[in-house]
């Protein structure tokens, strides 16, 4: 596996070091409200090198945190008027919702920010210890970056000549500052705060990756991933604090997602271009089709969401779907195909090998494609053969062990966000078109296209018709072809 090393600046080979699983850490979501769609690009590219690596049989101990406490969750729940833990607990559960509809796996540890406050605490009074952290006149500890030489060698930011001393207090700020940054913040009145060692209040956003990190990983672990937008101050200032702390490295691998422009634009509700998950279901969008979309771009690639494309994913699944369908319905002749079999290890080949080259998700697609493209010719030409079709399944498993969306779980999935959104007093956001095509479940659907079939066979076309018509007026596409009948919604 070659992925590119941010730390570095070249591609480098992933591998476990000095333990029998890699150890990856992944900045996981801020939860001080829904998550949107650049917020699961991130999500989704890491599931798909963590699928992958699985599938290639390498075992993974992933990390994945939870900021449960900074100072936009502290403004928002004193706004709201909850305490920090019932504000929060709402848009956890809400992202864990929509990773689940996305297909995105779960990490072996998930950590949350406000259950490592003693190692937090810990780490600041080590670095005070080294006189790398200093205490203000309020009670605050910050972390003195002119003691860290190497300060901007992640983010490759000259930042020479740091005026020692000048400090920031807020979590998030501009991209060119250089300043000591916040570790422990002293408590203001109506905070939520802890009462430590370090006195009364709580830590900083970046103390608490290197505390969580370190907690389950250890000192030095293989892979840091997160946005690019983490890259400076956030990661930068981890690896600041962490190697001052320990005296070793502390990530060895770092990966960054880029950025999600919305048709050509930063995405941004003052632009009226913002989407969570749960606007896009509301639409009408599915799920596998938002996952497929936001990963067939490599993570290293920006990426330019429209809806034209997005509706472009939908078919794309459309095909691979029907595709699989029709490979499992079988009934193809005994035997072997040669040139099928060539296109089938081929597929398996170029797909591997894509994904081995820096996790290059177009070309893997692609390749499952042209498979698709040959061996629905050579089953249209009455020239595929069973040998052919068990590995062609093989191919399809092997890809959807780390594409994920064969298995059609829309419906379901759509259901729930509209439950949300009445629950919520949010229903009339939801498209008129798609609630009428889900006021049908499966079970009716296939019970009125076994009803049509029967009236065409007694030639009572009239009935045929007016089934076809009324599956029709509630978003159900009838497709007959000499396999049978499949339908869709649309």
């Amino acid at each position: 596996m070659e992925l590119f090393n941010t730390l570095g600046g070249k591609t480098e080979t992933l591998e476990p070091v000095g333990a029998p699983e890699l150890r990856m850490y992944c900045c996981g979501p801020t939860v001080y409200d829904y998550g949107h769609i650049g917020n699961f690009r991130t999500f989704l590219h890491v599931d798909v090198l963590r699928r992958f690596l699985l599938e290639q049989g390498m075992k993974v101990r992933h990390v994945m945190n939870v900021t449960d406490v900074d100072d936009k969750i502290i403004r928002n729940a004193t706004m709201a008027g909850l305490p920090i833990a019932e504000y929060t607990a709402k848009f956890e559960r809400a992202f864990f919702e929509d990773s689940d509809a996305l297909g995105i796996q779960r990490p072996e540890y998930v950590a949350h920010a406000t259950s490592c406050i003693p190692e937090m605490v810990a780490m600041v009074e080590n670095l005070a210890a080294r006189d790398i952290a200093y205490q203000t006149d309020d009670g605050s500890w910050y972390f003195r970056i002119a003691r860290f030489p190497e300060y901007g060698k992640l983010s490759r930011k000259d930042f020479e000549g740091i005026e020692d001393g000048a400090r920031v207090d807020v979590d998030e700020y501009e991209k060119d500052a250089a300043r000591d940054f916040a570790l422990w913040k002293a408590c203001k009145p109506g905070e939520q705060h802890w009462d430590t060692a370090l006195g009364c209040g709580r830590p900083g956003w970046h103390i608490e990756c290197s505390a969580m990190a370190m907690k389950y990983l250890g000192e030095s672990f293989d892979l840091h991933a997160g946005g690019e937008d983490l890259m400076f101050p956030h990661h930068e200032n981890e690896i600041a604090q962490s190697e001052s702390a320990s005296g070793h490295a502390f990530a060895r691998h770092w990966m960054h997602v880029r950025f999600l422009l919305v048709e050509g634009r930063k995405m941004s509700k003052s632009e009226g271009n913002f989407y969570t998950l749960r606007d896009l279901l509301l639409k009408g969008y599915r799920a596998s089709a938002i996952r497929f979309l936001l990963i067939s771009v490599p993570y290293r690639h920006q990426m330019n969401f429209t809806f034209e494309s997005l509706k472009e994913s939908t078919n794309a699944i459309d095909r691979l779907r029907t595709f699989h369908q029709r490979m499992l319905k079988g009934g193809f002749p005994e035997g072997l195909d040669e040139a099928v079999a060539q296109a089938a290890a081929k597929a398996e080949k170029d797909y591997t090998a894509a994904l081995a080259n820096d996790l290059n998700t177009a070309e893997a697609r692609a390749a499952i494609f042209d498979l698709v493209r040959t061996a629905n010719s050579a089953a249209d030409a009455h020239a595929l053969r069973a040998g052919n079709v068990s590995e062609i399944l093989r191919v399809l498993a092997l890809f959807d062990g780390v594409f994920a969306v064969l298995e059609d779980r829309d419906a379901e999935i759509t259901r729930a966000a509209l439950a949300w959104a009445e629950a919520e007093g949010r229903l009339g956001e939801a498209d008129s078109s798609m609630v009428a095509t889900l006021s049908l479940s499966d079970e009716a659907i296939d019970a009125l296209v076994a009803e049509r079939t029967q009236a065409k066979k007694t030639r009572n076309f009239a009935r045929a018709d007016a089934i076809r018509n009324e599956l029709l007026a509630k978003g159900i596409l009838l497709e007959d072809s000499k396999d049978g009948v499949r339908w869709k919604r649309k």
